[in-house]
């Protein structure tokens, strides 16, 4: 529809002036605004060549930065504090530090504390943050900045608001009032009301006479207040797919956790408590078969139970008394056993005989067993006292964790316990507050389940022979089968509660591994909760980030069973030895419960007289940060004796062994087999391993291995890998310079030291992954460290630059691959990320802050340098550079001094950079894999370089050294080559490998010389140029191109890098520039165009050069938008969301947040105006099309409801269309319009592309500069500003507001009718669909969104995408999109209004101005017309007034559709519910006519134009509200009352005149809105009131249309069709009279061929109507291109009624106008569609696939139904109706209306006795009627169409006997025919006819019979002579004709009225006629059966023989009855004989 008000354009370019037409043709040349943007005659430069960049720094110099006023100084130049330095302390989880405070720590240990205490060292770009990269907009935070949006008021969600709570108190449908017949009421009364309403108020200044600049200035004040600071805001986030510039900075690396849980010990209890019990936690996983974390140990014993240990406990450390544990498990599985050991105090018997007591003695039964219980706690206390110190194996039960977690398991564990009694161990859960559902329905997620307590009641008792792990993973699996052997076992009953919690996020009171407090610790005295280590059951990768030195010791087993002697009760004891000397066993073995913290020696259970008892022990120990030779371990045997024996020691020592914890420098670790020597080890046995036979030593079993232990060691200081520890031991010997030592077996002096560093570096490739991820900030610390400082070797400095760069780069491959799970988006491992971003540091910088210059790296550099490169070079070079080097000004005046200034002088990124420009294939493939890194750690070592070397004040051009440069020009280069020629083969690393290289030259921008960078930037994109012409798929390199400009462009300093504040400089190129070549176009001034200006307007030359980034990015946005461009739909949304996202940023910067900073921002942004200008025919049209209701169209329908409400007003574009207009279908009028519409041709964006590209149009026309915007405008040609207009108002299309419901309507999605009727028919005129778009469309309503341009379900489907993307909101979230939706159209309308007042501004004094002005004003207007926001609607209604008060001949002396227009917005806004939206447009409406008075004493026009509006707007609109309107009426009256200038004229009369007039109008649709529900009694309405308006045309016509529109709308297309050719009719009456035309219809008459009703229309005659008075048939469809539209209007309902027939006749009428037209391109269209009508026909020539309509006769009885009392009427309804469908439609209709049990159907057709009636009740009679017609009419209805097309006689029958019942026996059944004339034929302009005529038949039983009787014939001869035959239906008619049949079958009727000769002679000829009947019967019958013969198979045989046997029977049967002869059948008929069979003969009941 937009296209229609655009295409009228076109009318008023044909005023142009003939000259300025040609001038403008040859101007445009092609017409495609496209044509010539690659060109290079009008850009200077084509936009694919890339641009020289302007030398930044040269430009900055040359400009001081004083010299921009205020805020804009900033924009000159990088803020002075940009890069800082920034020491940020790591985070320590502890209160203390817990690194080892030992003195003298060797270089390991020394190096790891350093790296664990020492500062992160960030580099921090203090303005990052405000860069689109690290400020994403979001939809969060757009919520966030949408907080305190004022809400808008819109009529629509007024309307729903209201409908939702009506307050009428009394249902206007109750009281029923009938259509009378005058089309007026009481015109008195009318007055009456109007003078006694209230006004609205006046508008103050509204009568006073302004000056037009003092009103314009007084608008643009008021335009000015409440606006929205930030549009973006305002519209959805952009898509966050597209963002590739986004970044987080990493997080500093933290310590390692899984999911945590918390487990709580609360109570252990026994039935006979008589001794301590002490508790072991662990977690197991059976199916990796490995315990999971360290032991907890707890005590849950009375202080009286721990009493009996006295003797042997020294005070508890607090540590020990914890009773919770937090475990840590990174590894969730179902299989994971929380594992629970009981140990006792060591007694005299095996475990079984220990357990007895438990499990026998019952507490219940305590009384009964006092004296065992007494002597069972005397013996504990015995061996309390005696054995304390020594424990024992008791019980072990085991919780199954995965039941726990999983919330979904059964409340009560039972199906997991164990033992003989089912209420084993009873799981009562306590729900926790948090009762929160587990997270993830998996059952193995431990973080989000329900805390639960267990009670463990049962324990199974420990089996001496099977306490090794492997028992116990055998026992756990076992446990999880049903029938698991652990049932059948024998419990020991307890009672241990534990609770199991989700752990929380920073727990009090809790201990790390190492007993250290963990923050917070609020209260050292509080009862500790313990962290156990995690022992992960698969690799876990995270570097160590604090100190961490534990090792665990776990014995297996011992073999003891050689041993001859008492060795039986054994124990194991561990020391930790600093010495041999017993005394330097060190405490650092972790206690367990209830004892001290660390313990010197640490003892395993004792299992009773077990010679080779296997353990379950582990040991903790805290390993001494310095490790020496003489350190180890020493183990203990003992035999402990139970019972005391007089002269037996308690424990006797019988072995010794020991593990050296050093060897070769490493730890060891694993699993031992250990000899056990008898005697006590000999002095310095501590250096040699027990495996050396030393001699005179006695060794158990002949030195075999008897005792198997593991050590395991948890260290963040030894990295227990070769190839590691070999690394940093040579790395740390050169540090120190320790020559010679000892590495294995082998010594290295300073000799060989060199080449083992080499193979090491090469060897760091094979460590294992684990550890190398855990060291990885060592291993890469120490990189950097040989990179930047090399080793001195005997004098020598030894390059390893190569070796190191290459252990570098597998390194971070290893890390890269072993993490490859934790990946970013962009391919970053975080890990990386951290170490550069956090860890990174210049080796020694801090130390020497100024030095390591670099050009001093002579020696280095050329040692370095690959063979790629001459030394001379270098040589010649750093010579020259040295001598301005002020740091080499004296001679070194020694060598070590010389040597340690170089030393100083190697800068990590320049080894980077040259190692990488020369680095060897294969590492070259590896870099590439992980360029990121490399990038980001010579960005920072620059960035340090500079920091600590105070460098930032230099000028850039100088801080970097050239060769420096070079490399990084090279480097760019060639991992630009790389991106592009790898694009085809794997585009993801082309994807990384792009954007790491866009973030390394984008961070060079804030370090280096910015236009050196720009060059870079340049050359890269000369490269991907050159590749596109041979890339054989351009769109992925053109993509990736797209995402580097991107991620230029998101830097934070973007608008500075563009130089905005330098103006313009004229482009250097000698081509002329754009405005040169269109000097002469400029439509509004003599002079030539500011070329300035132009150039600021236009990617000229000079705008990119100067504006580099901007340029970049819009010339990346008009490449894509380029009509031909390759993968367009993917481009343009990269492109688009591209800009919309920068600009989003600048509106969310406080930096731009100034209006003249921001006016600046936004002139980098001018060309998109132009560059969307000229792609305006391929953008979405939001404002026509099938999807849109198309507004201008229905422009009178404000309904908000929305489904499919028709407005009865013609599409002005289907006008044109029709007519033939100068526009080919589908392609938008413009002013621009050319000769040619080829713009047409390149692929359209997609709605939500073409909406965000017009957001950000409206962004720049927002925040430029007016003053330029005006310039601007000036200078463009009429073709340019005429797109632009084109472009404002589909900025008004897109972006208006769908109101609160279409936001619940998508929500639920229920698009009921997604295409209304309207839109289609339109379509179907204007022949845009052919069978592809229809099964496009059909497709898309499928899809509640239509189809968007992407393949793959976008999450931002449809172009009103809000916030969020779920589907279904809640009511505030929708509340929430509606306000911001809201605020949205109405920014987006007033910065359209701003423009266009600035183009009126511009065009004042234009000689073109009336066709502009024209266009400006029908852009208004539609903004009018659109829903609008009543702050917007004050502002457009007085930019309005302004501009029909300064250019009234627009309206009054141009064509009357812009009045019409305007008078039909104004009316619509006087109807409004807003009160400030009335008085605004009472206010415009009353001007308007003073306004046509003033010019011509008269406003006749605009009087014509209201009337015929406000018909319309009462016809089409539901919610139209008349009050309101009333009020406005008023207001326009008071107006003319009070207006002083013109009180001597007749002016404040006709006003008075009119407003009554309108008044009536009013009054009528009050009764229209009371029958709303009633569509028959609402059509009826509104033909009474068009036939009230036979004596004005147009209003009549305007009738006519509205109920053509009602029509459609319910689906009625025969009658909408009927509508629009009443209203041809009308139309042809009036040109008939004007001129005699040939090719134009008669009037009438020619189209009665058509509709027999048409003649009504030919009232009009002279008398009536003279042709010539002002405003009488001024409507446009009084003209040819009127009368052509009606007519296709008319033929496409036709069409989509079904009726091809019609469709023609119709075509008849219009074929001569367009061939007089000679409109040949509109014929083929016609003749198109008639073929297609025809070929329909054809194919539906049966009829049973169009079925036309039902057709029921309905009798109205009852004073209730007023008028319609005692009325008949035949109804129409949709095809195939039944009778019972409309019985209940009318029933329930008229019961709402008149009340429960008022309403009665009468059941029966017989006619009705009013005196039986009920008078209170109102009675509806239904029947079903037939159309009927005479045996002449048959001959010409031959077709089905025929006989269901002009229908005006029915027919229906009913049944009666003599006696009153319908049905009775054969001899007295009669029936009644009827048949019904109505006063018009169906179809008609509405659905029911009133019946004018009336008659009835009755028929006698024998006539009754002989009728069924020849019916019954019929079907049998119909059955037979099918074609194709159809056997089923024959045998059925066959059947029914022969069978034997029980009632009133062929043969009863024969046997009743042909037995006898009747004695009435009368009667003779029915008895012969039904005889006559019989014989063709059987004749038939014969045939049939014959016919039938022919078509059975062979197993229907026996079926036909018993037919033929029937038949044979009835004919037999009837032969005697058909062979008697009447006595008198020949003889002359006498006279009074009547022909019965003649309707007219019988008895005539007329009306």
């Amino acid at each position: 529809m937009a296209a229609a008000e655009r295409r009228a354009f076109a009318h008023k370019i044909n005023r142009m002036v003939a000259a300025e037409v040609r001038k403008q043709v040859s101007r445009e040349h092609s017409g495609s605004p496209h044509s010539s943007r690659r060109s290079s005659s009008s850009l200077g430069v084509p936009l694919t060549e890339v641009i020289q960049p302007l030398d930044f720094e040269e430009v900055l110099l040359s400009r001081p930065p004083d010299a921009e006023p205020g805020p804009l100084r900033d924009l000159v130049e990088f803020p002075t504090d940009d890069l800082e330095l920034v020491l940020q302390p790591r985070e320590c989880r502890t209160t203390e530090p817990g690194i080892p405070e030992d003195g003298k720590l060797d270089a390991q240990v020394r190096a790891a504390v350093e790296m664990y205490t020492e500062d992160w060292v960030i580099v921090h770009r203090r303005y990052q943050h405000l860069s689109a990269a690290y400020n994403p907009i979001t939809s969060e935070t757009q919520r966030e900045r949408q907080k305190g949006l004022t809400r808008q008021v819109f009529e629509q969600d007024v309307f729903g608001d209201e409908k939702t709570n009506p307050q009428d108190s009394e249902d206007p449908r109750r009281c029923s009032s009938s259509p009378d017949d005058t089309p007026r009421g009481s015109g008195a009364s009318g007055i009456f009301d109007l003078r006694n309403l209230a006004a609205d108020s006046l508008l103050p200044s509204l009568l006073e006479r302004t000056a037009p600049e003092d009103v314009d200035r007084r608008n643009e004040v008021l335009r000015r207040q409440h606006r929205a600071s930030a549009l973006l805001i305002l519209y959805p986030a952009p898509d966050e797919d597209e963002a590739v510039e986004r970044c987080s900075r990493p997080e500093p690396p933290r310590e390692h956790f899984g999911q945590r849980i918390l487990v709580k010990c609360l109570s252990l209890k026994f039935e006979i408590e008589i001794e301590p019990i002490f508790g072991i936690l662990a977690l197991y996983d059976v199916r990796e078969k490995k315990k999971i974390s360290e032991n907890f140990y707890f005590d849950l014993n009375s202080d009286s139970t721990k009493g009996l240990l006295r003797a042997h406990g020294t005070h508890p450390a607090i540590s020990t008394l914890a009773r919770s544990a937090i475990f840590s498990v990174t590894y969730p599985s179902p299989d994971i056993f929380l594992v629970i050991k009981l140990e006792k105090v060591l007694q005299q018997g095996d475990i079984s005989e220990c357990c007895e007591p438990y499990m026998v003695l019952k507490e219940a039964d305590a009384a009964k067993n006092k004296e065992k219980l007494e002597k069972l706690r005397l013996a504990a206390e015995q061996f309390c006292t005696r054995l304390g110190r020594y424990r024992m194996p008791f019980a072990w039960t085991a919780v199954h964790l995965a039941n726990i977690v999983s919330s979904t398991g059964q409340s009560d564990r039972d199906s997991d316990s164990e033992g003989e009694r089912r209420p084993t161990w009873t799981d009562r859960r306590r729900r926790g507050p948090q009762d929160r559902a587990s997270s993830g329905d998996d059952p193995c997620s431990f973080s989000g389940f329900r805390p639960a307590t267990l009670t463990v009641t049962n324990f199974f008792k420990q089996e001496a022979e099977r306490l090794s792990d492997e028992d116990l993973f055998k026992f756990l699996a076992d446990m999880r089968r049903p029938s698991s052997l652990l049932r059948r076992l024998r419990p020991v009953t307890a009672q241990l509660k534990i609770d199991i919690s989700p752990a929380p996020e920073s727990p009090h009171f809790c201990l790390s591994p190492e007993l250290l407090h963990i923050k917070p610790y609020p209260d050292p005295r509080g009862r500790p909760t313990k962290e156990m280590l995690e022992f992960p059951a698969r690799e876990v990768y995270a570097p160590h980030t604090s100190y961490r030195n534990l090792l665990y010791v776990y014995p297996h087993s011992l073999n003891f069973s050689s041993r001859q002697g008492s060795v039986r009760n054994l124990a194991v004891r561990v020391q930790y030895m600093a010495g041999e000397d017993p005394s330097q066993a060190l405490p650092v073995i972790f206690g367990k419960s209830s004892c001290s913290e660390f313990v010197r020696e640490a003892f395993t259970p004792v299992v009773y007289h077990n010679k080779s008892p296997e353990f379950y022990e582990e040991f903790k120990l805290r390993l001494p940060a310095c490790v020496t030779d003489n350190h180890h371990l020493l183990f203990t045997f003992y035999h402990v004796s139970c019972q005391p024996r007089p002269g037996t020691a308690l424990e006797t020592p019988v072995g010794f062994t020991w593990i050296p914890l050093l060897q070769h420098g490493r730890l060891r670790t694993g699993p031992f087999c250990l000899p056990v020597s008898v005697d006590r080890p000999p002095p310095s046995y501590s250096m040699l391993t027990p495996d050396v036979a030393l001699p005179g030593m006695r060794w158990v079993d002949g030195h075999k291995g008897v005792f198997s232990v593991e050590l395991l060691a948890i260290s963040s200081v030894h990295p227990q890998d070769p190839h590691l520890d070999k690394f940093f031991t040579l790395v740390h010997v050169l540090e120190e310079g320790a020559f010679p030592f000892r590495l294995k077996d082998a010594v290295l002096s300073e000799g060989t030291v060199e080449p083992e560093l080499r193979a090491s570096l090469a060897a760091l490739r094979l460590a294992s992954p684990e550890p190398l991820v855990a060291f990885s900030h060592h291993v890469l610390d120490k990189l950097v460290h040989l990179v930047v400082r090399p080793p001195i070797i005997g004098g020598q400095i030894v390059n390893l630059g190569r070796g190191v760069f290459e252990a570098m780069v597998h390194v971070v491959s290893l890390v890269h691959r072993s993490l490859e799970a934790a990946q970013d988006a962009r391919g970053h491992c975080p890990l990386l990320a951290a170490y550069v971003h956090c860890a990174f540091r210049l080796p020694g910088a801090e130390l020497s802050p100024l030095g390591g210059t670099s050009p001093v790296t002579v020696q280095s550099a050329t040692l370095s340098r690959g063979p790629g490169r001459t030394t001379s070079l270098y040589l010649a070079r750093s010579k020259s550079i040295s001598s301005s080097n002020p740091d080499l000004a004296g001679a070194p005046s020694s060598v070590d001094e010389e040597v340690s200034r170089i030393l100083a002088s190697k800068l990590l990124h320049e080894e980077l950079a040259l190692q990488w420009v020369v680095s060897s294939s294969n590492v070259r493939e590896a870099i590439l894999q992980h360029a990121w890194f490399f990038f980001q750690l010579m960005v920072k070592s620059m960035a340090l370089h500079l920091l600590l070397g105070q460098r930032l004040d230099t000028p850039r051009k100088l801080r970097f050294p050239g060769r420096f440069l070079d490399d990084i020009s090279a480097l760019v280069g060639s991992v630009g080559l790389e991106v592009i020629t790898r694009c085809h083969k794997d585009m993801e690393l082309a994807e990384h490998l792009n954007i790491s290289l866009a973030f390394f030259l984008s961070d060079l921008l804030s370090l280096a010389d910015r236009g050196f960078v720009f060059s870079l930037v340049r050359a890269h994109f000369k490269q991907v140029t050159t590749r596109l012409q041979s890339a054989p798929n351009p769109a992925a390199l053109l993509t990736l191109r797209m995402d580097f400009t991107r991620v230029l462009c998101s830097h934070e300093h973007y608008v500075t890098l563009n130089l905005p504040c330098c103006p313009l400089s004229p482009p250097a190129s000698p081509s002329p520039s754009v405005s040169s070549t269109t000097s002469q176009s400029s439509a509004f001034s003599s002079h030539a165009p500011d070329p300035k200006v132009t150039s600021m307007f236009e990617l000229s030359g000079s705008f990119r050069q100067q504006h580099y980034l901007a340029g970049l990015l819009l010339t990346e946005l008009a490449l894509a938008l380029e009509p031909e461009a390759e993968g367009a739909s993917l481009l343009h949304k990269k492109a688009i969301s591209a800009v919309h996202s920068l600009l989003c940023s600048h509106d969310a910067d406080p930096r731009y947040a100034e209006p003249s900073v921001k006016a600046r921002v936004a002139e980098l942004y001018l060309p998109l105006l132009s560059l969307s200008r000229d792609t305006l025919p391929r953008l979405h049209d939001f404002a026509e099309g099938p999807g849109q209701r198309s507004r201008l169209a229905s422009m009178l329908d404000s309904d908000t409801e929305g489904e499919g409400d028709v407005a009865g007003i013609i599409n002005p574009s289907v006008a044109m269309a029709i007519a033939g207009g100068p526009l080919a279908p589908g392609s938008r009028a413009s002013i621009s319009q050319g000769p040619t519409t080829a713009s047409r041709s390149g692929s359209t964006l997609s709605a939500e592309s073409s909406r965000t590209l017009l957001v950000c149009v409206l962004w720049v026309l927002k925040n430029a500069d007016p003053v330029l915007l005006q310039r601007w405008t000036a200078d463009l040609a009429l073709p340019q500003l005429g797109r632009l207009l084109d472009l404002l108002h589909l900025c008004l299309a897109a972006f208006e507001y769908k109101g609160k419901k279409a936001f619940e309507r998508i929500n639920s999605l229920t698009f009921k009718k997604s295409l209304d009727m309207k839109a289609r028919l339109e379509e179907a005129i204007l022949g845009t669909i052919g069978a592809r778009q229809e099964m496009v469309r059909r497709s898309r309503e499928r899809s509640p969104y239509g189809n968007q341009e992407n393949v793959r379900w976008r999450k931002s489907i449809t172009h009103w995408r809000q916030a969020s993307d779920r589907v279904d909101k809640t009511k505030d979230e929708m509340e929430h999109e509606a306000l911001v939706d809201g605020n949205l159209a109405t920014e987006a309308s007033l910065v359209v209004l701003d423009t266009l007042e600035i183009i009126v501004q511009t065009v004042m004094l234009s000689e073109a101005r009336e066709s502009v002005l024209g266009v400006v004003l029908k852009v208004v207007l539609y903004s009018l017309g659109s829903a609008q926001s009543a702050l917007f609607l004050q502002h457009g209604l007085a930019t309005q007034r302004a501009l029909v008060s300064k250019f009234p001949e627009l309206l009054f002396e141009e064509d009357t559709e812009l009045c019409a227009d305007l008078c039909l917005r104004l009316l619509r806004h006087c109807g409004s519910r807003i009160s400030a939206i009335r008085t605004h447009a009472s206010a415009s409406l009353y001007l308007l006519m003073r306004q046509n008075f003033e010019i011509g004493n008269n406003f006749a026009r605009v009087k014509m134009q209201v009337t015929m509006s406000l018909s319309s707007l009462v016809g089409t609109t539901q919610n139209f509200s008349e009050e309101h309107l009333r009020r406005s009426l008023k207001t326009i009256l008071t107006y003319a009352e009070e207006d002083v200038g013109l009180r001597d004229s007749t002016f404040a009369e006709q006003v008075q005149d009119l407003m009554f007039n309108l008044h009536m109008i009013l009054t009528d649709t009050v009764k229209m809105k009371e029958h709303q529900e009633d569509p028959e009694m609402l059509i009826d309405l509104m033909y009474r009131i068009a036939r009230g308006y036979q004596g004005s045309p147009d209003l009549r016509l305007t009738w006519l249309q509205n109920m053509a529109g009602k029509h459609a709308e319910l689906g009625n297309h025969a009658e909408a069709a009927q509508c629009m050719v009443h209203a041809a009719a009308l139309v042809a009456e009036y040109l008939a009279l004007l001129e005699d035309s040939r090719h134009l219809p008669v009037g009438c008459v020619s189209f009665q061929n058509i509709s027999s009703n048409v003649l009504e229309e030919s009232a009009i005659s002279d008398d009536i109507l003279s042709p010539d008075e002002e405003g009488f048939c001024s409507g446009k469809h009084f003209t040819e291109l009127g009368l052509v539209g009606l007519l296709e209007q008319a033929a496409a309902y036709f069409t989509m009624g079904g009726l091809y027939e019609a469709v023609n006749e119709v075509y008849k009428t219009l074929i001569p106008i367009l061939e007089a037209h000679r409109d040949y391109k509109k014929l083929a269209a016609v003749h198109g569609k008639l073929q297609e009508a025809f070929t329909k026909i054809m194919h539906q020539s049966s009829g049973w696939e169009r079925v036309f309509g039902t057709y029921f006769r309905v009798g109205f009885y009852g004073a209730r139904f007023g008028d319609l009392d005692e009325q008949e009427f035949v109804y129409k309804e949709p095809s195939i109706t039944k009778l019972a469908e409309i019985s209940h439609r009318l029933e329930e209709f008229y019961t709402e209306r008149f009340g429960e049990d008022v309403v009665e159907i009468v059941k029966d057709s017989n006619p009705v006795d009013k005196s039986k009636l009920e008078p209170q009740k109102a009675y509806i009679q239904i029947t079903y009627v037939e159309p009927y017609f005479d045996t002449y009419e048959l001959k010409d209805r031959v077709t089905y169409f025929d006989r269901n097309y002009g229908l005006r006689t029915f027919l229906f029958c009913t049944p009666f006997t003599p006696d009153g019942r319908a049905h009775g026996e054969l001899p007295e059944q009669h029936k009644r025919k009827t048949l019904l004339s109505t006063a018009h034929a169906f179809p008609y302009i509405k659905t029911r006819i009133r019946v004018c005529h009336r008659e009835e038949t009755v028929l006698t039983p024998v006539e009754v019979a002989i009728e069924d009787m020849q019916k019954k014939t019929r079907e049998l001869a119909f059955a037979t002579e099918q074609d194709p035959p159809d056997a089923k239906m024959l045998q059925m008619v066959l059947q029914g004709s022969v069978g034997p049949t029980v009632n009133q079958g062929p043969l009863e009727v024969a046997q009743v009225f042909l037995a006898e000769i009747p004695e009435d002679r009368k009667l003779f000829r029915h008895h012969n006629k039904l005889r006559l009947c019989f014989k063709d019967f059987c004749k038939k019958c014969e045939d049939a059966l014959r016919k039938n013969k022919a078509l059975i198979g062979p197993d229907q045989k026996e079926y036909h023989r018993e037919l033929e046997r029937n038949y044979c029977r009835l004919r037999e049967a009837l032969q005697p009855l058909l062979t008697q002869r009447l006595p008198q059948l020949l003889a002359p008929t006498a006279p009074g004989l009547r022909n019965s069979l003649n309707r007219t003969s019988f008895r005539k009941a007329d009306l």
